[in-house]
């Protein structure tokens, strides 16, 4: 992935989410989003309005993963670690995140967390998805990456990605993103480390979707954990 990551890397520091080049043609879009009506391929399907969530519904991934899935999560955690483990620094957390995916994934599957975390989100008129954040379990990685699959104003008007940062002693401070077809946001999955008079502070972030107001919304989330 030859992107200007420096840049990237600039934006996340800033807003606590970057948009990306373009991670999948649209193609692979239109291939990935087809994978919603096969539901073997999926380990547990969510309707977001039983749950409170919002209104919508997104499937799990089950294992194995499909190869473009596996890849977009292979080649974006390398990129995503160096970060990872400066966020960590500037905070005084722990750094546990290995060098490759793999390794990573062995730490969570022998911490319990064994299920797979790739969704397929689909969002029809009206729905919405409420400011949520992505845990899983006590091993996390705070990047993750969703993936527009459809092309907005045309396939869909509205379901606009969110992002809202609770800043210390202030008030929150939301991010609105239109995501392209084939292309990722990288955004922070609980929190990132904002200057502060006292040196570094932990800035809680939550992110959701607004209303979709006509057509349908396919997105593909890469979190860099599983989950328990």
């Amino acid at each position: 992935m030859d992107f200007d990551w420096t840049h990237l890397t600039a934006e996340l520091d800033s807003l606590g989410c970057a948009l990306t080049p373009p991670l999948l043609t649209p193609a692979q879009c239109a291939e990935i989003s087809s994978l919603y009506g096969e539901a073997e391929r999926f380990r547990a399907t969510i309707d977001m309005e039983r749950y409170r969530f919002g209104s919508g519904q997104y499937r799990y991934f089950d294992h194995p993963l499909p190869d473009v899935v596996a890849e977009l999560r292979e080649s974006l955690y390398p990129h995503l670690l160096p970060i990872a483990r400066e966020w960590a620094t500037r905070l005084g957390r722990p750094a546990p995140w290995p060098d490759t995916l793999t390794d990573w994934l062995d730490d969570c599957h022998r911490a319990g967390q064994t299920r797979p975390t790739p969704i397929l989100l689909r969002y029809q008129a009206g729905d919405w998805n409420a400011l949520h954040r992505d845990l899983y379990g006590d091993l996390v990685f705070p990047l993750q990456v969703v993936i527009g699959l459809d092309r907005p104003g045309v396939d869909h008007v509205g379901g606009e990605f969110l992002l809202v940062e609770q800043r210390p002693r202030a008030q929150s401070r939301g991010t609105v993103t239109s995501l392209p077809q084939g292309r990722g946001l990288i955004f922070t999955t609980r929190d990132r480390p904002v200057k502060s008079s006292r040196g570094w502070s932990a800035s809680p972030v939550r992110h959701g979707v607004s209303t979709v107001r006509s057509g349908l919304r396919h997105t593909l989330g890469l979190v860099f954990h599983d989950a328990a």
